[in-house]
């Protein structure tokens, strides 16, 4: 057999410096089931108040000490008893006290003498509105929290979904990148060997030419003099040099296409943090160049000796792309905003340590720049979806939430951001080993 849950009691808090009073409404509330606290002047009432917590106060005005006035204000003052509704118990007939009463918190007034009936309805119609207020507040607050979860998952599918659409496509066009560029490369390579052996045995044929025919034809002569035969001898080993050197850059970005496209979504794999980002800086190697007014920025390398990592290479890679794009935007603002002098006797300069910490089994990847930082407004929201601070068209606010979700959610590691305004940003990043 199951038993009805029992009802918390309705307590009522009556404030009166009238014995005979004090008794009427005792047994007038009693009889309705409710139970009654019992004060005699507005001090006790406000102490009674504060650990007792009653549903309701009757209140009067006329009382020793301080008046029912002074008593309502000072509980509604109070963080604790600010929302128990107070009824005043008044033989005052002057509308003016009554308006006052009201202004500063009271719901209601019982005028003396008391006519029972009126107190039980009045009691009745404002212990029921309390309680709607109270559950309709909760009511409130729970819906509020479950909107809140709702917005914040519809958020992080959205970013997923991007974040998922991102790399695919990324990959995709990177690996057919690297497919197209490496077909040339190696016809090139192939056949800049063979050029360089044929130009040596050119160039052995004419030397061997001069030696056994010292008297050539003037036409010869002639045709030597306006090639510059000399020059062209001693530059064509710098040549090919230059092409040798043109194939291994071709080579190196080839390779940091394939490093930072990974395409390993499906399954972690073990990854050594140092080629991620060695193959972000190759890729944005371009925009580390003299722009314009905007001068060279240096990128200094701290590495640690880090073991390789179990990660989504290609996810990770999509972090230190955004960092470190971001921090090369934030000197390019610096001409913009019009702060050219901000760091004018100082190189531009990202900074990237990394670090292990084996009694924590972890590792920390730094990237830090020394351009004008951030405010701390800014900074509080710079991991929240569509925030950003660029122009329209400049950005979509979702590469620092994306960077968020893939080191918080996908790599169960930390991510956080140290700023101060003027002098520059630091990000810094833990991952488990």
């Amino acid at each position: 057999m199951m038993l009805e849950p029992l009802l918390k009691p309705m307590y009522i808090l009556l404030v009166d410096d009238n014995p005979n009073n004090l008794k009427v409404l005792s047994e007038a509330i009693q009889g309705c089931g409710w139970k009654t606290l019992v004060a005699t002047d507005g001090e006790s009432a406000i102490e009674q108040t504060e650990y007792a917590v009653p549903d309701l106060i009757l209140l009067d005005i006329m009382m020793p000490g301080i008046d029912g006035f002074e008593t309502c204000r000072r509980l509604k003052a109070n963080s604790i008893t600010q929302n128990i509704p107070v009824i005043f118990m008044t033989a005052l007939t002057d509308a003016t006290d009554k308006v006052k009463g009201l202004e500063i918190g009271a719901v209601d007034y019982i005028t003396k003498p008391f006519q029972q009936e009126e107190v039980i309805a009045r009691l009745k119609l404002h212990l029921k509105i309390s309680h709607l207020t109270r559950t309709l507040e909760q009511r409130v607050q729970e819906r509020t929290g479950e909107l809140t979860q709702s917005l914040q998952q519809l958020q992080n599918t959205q970013l997923q979904l991007i974040q998922s659409e991102k790399m695919s496509t990324l990959g995709q066009m990177i690996a057919g990148i690297g497919h197209e560029i490496n077909n040339p490369i190696g016809f090139i390579s192939g056949n800049c060997s063979h050029i360089e052996e044929y130009v040596k045995d050119l160039l052995r044929l004419v030397n061997l030419q001069q030696q056994k025919l010292p008297h050539s034809d003037p036409e010869i002569v002639e045709l030597v003099k306006e090639i510059d035969l000399e020059y062209l001898i001693e530059d064509l080993p710098n040549i090919l040099a230059s092409m040798h050197q043109g194939i291994g850059r071709l080579k190196d970005i080839s390779l940091s296409l394939r490093t930072f496209a990974r395409s390993d979504i499906s399954s972690m794999v073990e990854f050594q943090i140092h080629e991620g980002i060695d193959s972000t800086l190759m890729l944005l190697k371009h925009r580390l160049q003299d722009q314009g007014k905007r001068s060279k920025i240096e990128v200094v390398k701290e590495y640690g000796n880090l073991p390789p990592i179990t990660c989504y290479p290609g996810q990770l890679n999509q972090v230190f792309m955004n960092l470190i794009a971001n921090a090369i935007d934030a000197f390019d603002d610096l001409y913009q905003n019009g702060s050219v002098q901000k760091i004018a006797a100082t190189p531009y300069t990202i900074t990237i340590a990394t670090s292990v910490q084996p009694q924590e089994k972890t590792v920390s990847i730094c990237i830090e720049d020394n351009a004008f930082g951030m405010p701390p407004e800014v900074q509080a929201r710079i991991f929240e979806p569509s925030f950003t601070t660029k122009a329209v068209g400049k950005g979509t606010g979702l590469g620092l939430a994306i960077s968020y979700q893939i080191i918080i959610d996908k790599h169960d590691g930390q991510i956080q951001c140290l700023s101060t305004s003027g002098q520059g940003t630091k990000f810094i990043i833990t991952l488990g080993i």
